[in-house]
């Protein structure tokens, strides 16, 4: 828990604990356990003339009990989404607390409506639901009020709708009582992990459950469970029966702590707890809306024909057009914002003597060393002298750069991410370079029910460049190799190479690269001495496939095309060697105009060569950070207009066509539940919600405690 939201639970609890105390009045009961059962709202459509008899929904009437919202349910909202709520916007308490409330008020309603409607209606997947058996699983006993509510919403869920929600809840729990346990092993083993803050950043979706997958036998571990009864779970390294108790004793107590057990409950059976229950019936509660929200989508499912579809693409690819053309500005900023959901389709016309190059490139930076910066600060910089003092300063320490892969710390985390490379895997011909990185997803993410998600645009065969020793007690002695600039361009090269795209060098290192003949400036058409940014450039060069093949946008995010294929090479060896940790997991990279820009002078002349060149085109360039590979991913030099929409390429995951439909598709049919989900909630709101803000009183007025 952050320091933050650790002191906005300590004032909860000071508020909710000193009703005995001097200026504390403003609470209804110094019992804290009844004080929030307190219930702040009640929800109950049979309220509404809807099932009145003879209302449209006068049979379903027995679906619907009433909801209660209680003190509890408030904070325990505070603490899993208000706290944040409050810190992003600076709202107060009072404000916080009263959008807390309405949002479950909200849901209790659209909840109780959903029943209703599955009842009616049926699901997506043309599941029916009947009152008489409702009533039957609510007329059960249970073990508390909980615990029967969430029964009667599983009545409304699939087995596996059911499994999906119990997984989720139970996977929730597990990694609360993983953080527990992992402090406890790193204190006890003295392990030397390198902090959570300092690891590298993983490429997104790396080692992440597919959204879809579940485990029905997946089970919480309290450290009494037989290993074999947990399903999937995978144990903490170095996890024991001894750590995992005083893990989960520790989780109780959190529990404890804010009121969140009863008295005298068995805690040895964690899915008996009232608290599970709660959280349970929440799990529940969101399935069914979800379930509803799809049954929604589908009956508003319009028939997405060709002509609609075409049609739409091409509206939007002129209005585009017109609009980009007038502000250049506009173009700009949407071309930033681009992604799989905000689609650029046309880069305006060029302006007279302006090489219209739009494109985003990848930024490898190979940085000083914290001594050659430092060397680099003291040079002179005389532009009187043509051999331009500080450029052949820097010319000299750029000799020196050594870069090394960054990718030690995933090995030295807390989680080690390493699995050994088998014979497929790329390594430069060195024998020692024996690990990958992220098995589940690179390996256990194949297969119709993979339960990992596959790393988008990341090759996966490039093995740590270095050596890694493993101790006894776990502990890795992480070695990585050093490498020149020309060690890095042999290694890319390679691995292009590895992947079936050989590059091709356009322009060799001049022989005199770091002496250059006539020094860094030239004398421009005005007759004044300039920089001569071309002197700087180490080396250019493009992919062979797309000097002679038209490079394709539209297969640019399809996995095995020969596009997705070098984008994917190159974006791994940026997180194996990149310092520049902005530029890790943006869309395409950073975003290059062909007028002037932000960027310093030497990155912005190379960045603009290596998009002139088109998607494929790399330049080599050194900066006072050390030096840049650039490569370019994505140009409008290669086509003006470089997607088509094809209606038959729809379904082909990856494809312009494919992702351009599916937003098309989403925009219209989560437009129109959001809107009949709005309406239904406003339909009942205003008579069948009670209040009793007075019992929440002593929250709202937490600013002033």
């Amino acid at each position: 828990m952050k320091n933050g939201k650790r002191a906005a639970v300590l004032a909860l609890s000071a508020v909710l604990a000193c009703a005995s105390l001097a200026g504390c009045d403003r609470l209804t009961t110094v019992n804290t356990a009844k004080n929030y059962a307190q219930i702040v709202a009640e929800v109950d459509l049979t309220k509404s003339e809807d099932f009145a008899p003879g209302g449209q929904y006068a049979e379903y009437a027995d679906l619907v009990e009433t909801g209660s919202i209680s003190k509890l349910d408030l904070i325990m909202s505070f603490l899993n989404s208000g706290y944040s709520l409050q810190q992003q916007y600076g709202l107060s308490y009072e404000v916080v607390f009263g959008l807390l409330a309405d949002n479950l008020i909200d849901r209790q309603l659209f909840v109780q409506y959903a029943k209703v409607y599955l009842a009616q209606n049926g699901d997506a997947e043309g599941n029916t639901y009947e009152a008489a058996k409702y009533k039957a699983e609510m007329a059960k006993e249970y073990p508390n009020e909980d615990a029967r509510i969430a029964a009667g919403l599983a009545y409304f869920l699939t087995a596996d709708e059911k499994a999906k929600a119990d997984y989720d809840l139970r996977v929730s729990v597990n990694g609360q009582i993983d953080s527990y346990e992992e402090a406890i092993i790193d204190l006890e083993e003295d392990h030397d992990h390198t902090a959570d803050s300092e690891v590298r950043t993983l490429p997104t979706g790396a080692e992440t459950e597919d959204e879809e997958y579940f485990d029905p036998d997946y089970r919480i571990y309290t450290g009494v469970e037989a290993p074999s009864a947990l399903g999937s779970y995978e144990k903490n390294e170095g996890s024991t029966a001894s750590t995992r108790k005083r893990a989960y004793q520790k989780y109780l107590a959190s529990l404890q702590s804010n009121n969140l057990l009863e008295k005298g409950e068995d805690t040895s059976n964690f899915e008996g707890l009232r608290y599970f229950a709660v959280e349970q019936k929440s799990a529940y509660e969101s399935a069914i809306v979800n379930k509803v929200i799809e049954k929604f989508e589908k009956e508003a499912e319009i028939d997405f024909k060709k002509a609609w579809a075409v049609g739409v693409f091409n509206e939007t690819l002129e209005a585009q057009k017109t609009t980009y053309n007038n502000n250049r500005s506009t173009f700009e900023s949407d071309l930033d914002a681009m992604s799989d959901s905000k689609f650029v389709l046309a880069a305006p016309q060029s302006e007279e003597n302006v090489n219209d190059a739009y494109g985003f490139v990848i930024n490898i930076l190979l940085p000083f060393s914290a001594t050659q910066s430092a060397a680099l600060d003291r040079a002179s910089n005389d532009l009187d002298d043509d051999k331009g003092n500080v450029f052949a300063a820097r010319a000299e320490l750029l000799r020196g750069i050594r870069a090394t892969d960054q990718r030690g710390t995933w090995f030295t985390g807390h989680e080690d991410y390493s699995f050994a490379a088998d014979a497929a895997a790329y390594t430069g011909g060195e024998a020692g370079r024996t690990y990958l990185f992220f098995e589940n997803s690179i390996t256990g993410s194949e297969g119709e029910n993979a339960r990992y998600q596959a790393i988008k645009n990341y090759y996966g065969k490039y093995t740590f460049n270095g050596t890694a020793e493993k101790d006894e007690d776990g502990d890795y002695t992480v070695t990585p190799a050093k490498l020149t600039i020309d060690d890095f361009l042999t290694e890319m090269k390679g691995y292009l190479e590895f992947a079936e795209l050989p590059a091709k060098v356009t322009k060799a290192t001049p022989a005199d690269y770091y002496a250059p003949a006539g020094g860094y400036y030239k004398t421009n058409e005005t007759g004044d001495k300039v920089v001569d940014y071309d002197k700087f450039i180490y080396e250019t060069g493009k992919i062979e496939y797309f000097e002679s093949n038209p490079y394709d946008a539209n297969q640019l995010f399809v996995k095995g095309s020969k596009e997705n294929t070098a984008l994917s090479v190159i974006n791994e060896l940026s997180f194996a060697y990149n310092t520049d940790t902005a530029g890790l997991n943006t869309y395409l990279g950073y975003m290059i105009s062909p007028y002037k820009t932000s960027f310093m002078s030497e990155f912005e002349y190379a960045a603009q060569l290596a998009v002139a060149g088109g998607a494929g085109s790399y330049a080599v360039i050194p900066t006072d950070y050390g030096w840049h590979i650039i490569y370019c991913t994505f140009s409008f030099a290669d086509a003006q207009t470089p997607f088509t929409f094809v209606y038959e390429d729809r379904d082909k995951e990856g494809t312009f066509s494919n992702l351009y439909f599916e937003q098309m598709k989403s925009e219209t049919l989560s437009g129109d539940s959001s809107r009949r989900r709005t309406e239904a909630i406003d339909r009942y709101s205003d008579d069948c919600v009670t209040q009793y803000k007075d019992r929440w009183k002593d929250l709202a007025e937490m600013d002033n405690a």
